[in-house]
């Protein structure tokens, strides 16, 4: 079975050569034989799914056209699709089903997408690894061995092996893109507010965002056109500018493009394969006229630390909520204080446990001045380092992660340096800007992402220069050795 491209089965199903049920049935089938290996996808019903697709094939025969109708997505598992589980990866949600669509949910299904299945995550989206989900950690197709990124692993990895196309999770500090980089997919995390997250179980709520994922920016943009706008349900989202540019979404012009290399990312700590294929990436974009300057992101030596005071402190509130008095697990215990204090040992994992400790030391009383006030002040001199850096390139190349995916069991004792993979990923977010990761190359057989960065509400011209590296390359075309040769590639 061949990786699909969301343009291409999209004229496939204009055409009539190809119909939704057909295509469903095949995400199934794929999902069945991989997932003993694979391990990311945590629920489906295909009952469910075939009826939508049959019903999307009603809607082509009537001449009916959208972005979207007929292709098969998946999404990350702490987003409602009603009527199906939302575990977040978490022991503690056992047996809750969500009551309604998350709205991004609920647009793709009028526009006529076809879910297939709910995808593997870190517990809570908390982690960078994918090794944190209650269920097993899904498994990288390019080497089981290695991690697939978190916390979005299952969405990215579904992509990436070929069960559907176009695939949805969340980024808070880079969930979509680090693993993106690491399977050979493109996901992007567009500015604070373009997608709704009503129906997102929320984590950090003031850096949290839904994120979709497919292989190619072009896929993306089929799916960023029919989920992005306001919502009355969420206060804090946005309206996105010239949406008519998903559309056909067309190659930026590269000639006289000003590409931002802030130098703070190119320093100490990147591995050096993933810098020469960055180099090697870049110097594509230079060929085509691009114009490559060095910039200055001064405050991002602070970034990794304001990031996770913000991001625990919010944790601790957020999942508060999660006390066994109304929904999902729930301890025996003859006093109330004993039975939320069971359920939660019971049901949250080590990861979520330490990040919610972390946050309710930040925000107590004697440190919040200290801590959380001190990380708001840091959050917004990153902003404005951006601002600045703006005034003069039209977006800014970084990488993705300072190396490619890791073994296994490297990074789960040491916290720390965990955390530290997020380096590149968690500027944006703390800024609120729309940012992307796209397959830049390989080194040692490993994919390597390069991350663009534009200024906000700028999402549409971030995917069309996406789009123009995508035109001239391949590396997002390539796919693991198991669908090239048939091997089992470990698995």
């Amino acid at each position: 079975m061949a990786v699909g491209m969301a343009v291409d089965w999209r004229e496939g199903l204009d055409a009539g050569d190809l119909s939704s049920e057909a295509l469903v049935q095949q995400s199934l089938d794929w999902i069945t034989s991989g997932e003993g290996r694979l391990r990311a996808i945590l629920a489906l019903d295909e009952s469910i799914s075939l009826a939508l697709a049959r019903k999307a094939d009603d809607r082509l025969r009537a001449g009916e056209r959208s972005p979207v109708l007929g292709l098969p997505f998946i999404l990350k598992d702490n987003l409602n699709w009603s009527g199906l589980q939302v575990s977040c990866g978490s022991r503690i949600m056992e047996g809750y089903q969500a009551p309604y669509d998350a709205t991004v949910v609920a647009r793709l299904l009028a526009a006529g997408a076809v879910p297939v299945a709910k995808a593997n995550l870190d517990e809570y989206a908390m982690g960078s690894s994918g090794e944190y989900s209650a269920f097993g950690a899904a498994r990288n197709p390019w080497d089981t061995a290695r991690v697939p990124g978190g916390s979005s692993s299952g969405s990215v990895v579904s992509v990436a092996a070929g069960y559907a196309p176009l695939a949805l999770g969340s980024d808070t500090g880079g969930s979509v893109r680090l693993p993106a980089s690491f399977c050979n997919v493109t996901a992007l995390r567009p500015t604070f507010g373009v997608l709704s997250r009503y129906g997102l179980s929320a984590m950090a709520s003031s850096l949290d965002q839904v994120g979709p994922i497919a292989r190619s920016a072009a896929d993306i943009a089929l799916a960023l056109q029919v989920m992005a706008g306001r919502d009355p349900m969420d206060s804090t989202s946005v309206d996105l500018p010239r949406t008519e540019g998903l559309t056909h979404l067309q190659p930026r012009e590269l000639k006289g493009l000003r590409i931002g290399l802030p130098k703070e990312y190119f320093s100490e700590g990147l591995e050096p394969g993933v810098r020469s294929t960055l180099e090697a990436a870049l110097k594509v974009l230079s060929d085509q006229g691009a114009e490559l300057r060095e910039v200055s992101l001064p405050h991002t030596r602070y970034a990794i630390d304001t990031y996770y005071l913000l991001c625990t402190s919010e944790v601790s509130s957020n999942l508060s909520r999660f006390d066994g008095v109304r929904f999902g697990h729930r301890a025996s215990a003859t006093r109330l204080t004993d039975m939320i204090a069971d359920t939660r040992d019971q049901g949250l994992g080590s990861e979520v446990k330490r990040r919610i400790l972390l946050g309710a030391f930040c925000l107590s009383k004697g440190y919040y001045d200290a801590f959380y006030l001190k990380a708001m002040k840091a959050r917004t001199l990153i902003t404005q380092d951006f601002e600045k850096a703006f005034e003069t390139v039209d977006v800014l190349a970084t990488p993705v992660s300072p190396g490619t995916a890791f073994p296994f069991g490297s990074k789960t004792d040491d916290p720390l340096a965990m955390y530290l993979a997020d380096a590149y990923t968690v500027t944006a977010p703390l800024a609120g800007l729309p940012c992307l990761s796209m397959p830049a190359g390989f080194t040692n057989a490993l994919p390597v992402g390069i991350q663009l960065i534009g200024p906000a509400l700028f999402d549409v011209m971030l995917l069309e220069t996406a789009h123009a590296f995508q035109s001239i390359t391949h590396h997002h075309r390539d796919t693991p050795p198991l669908f090239r040769t048939g091997a089992n590639h470990g698995l």
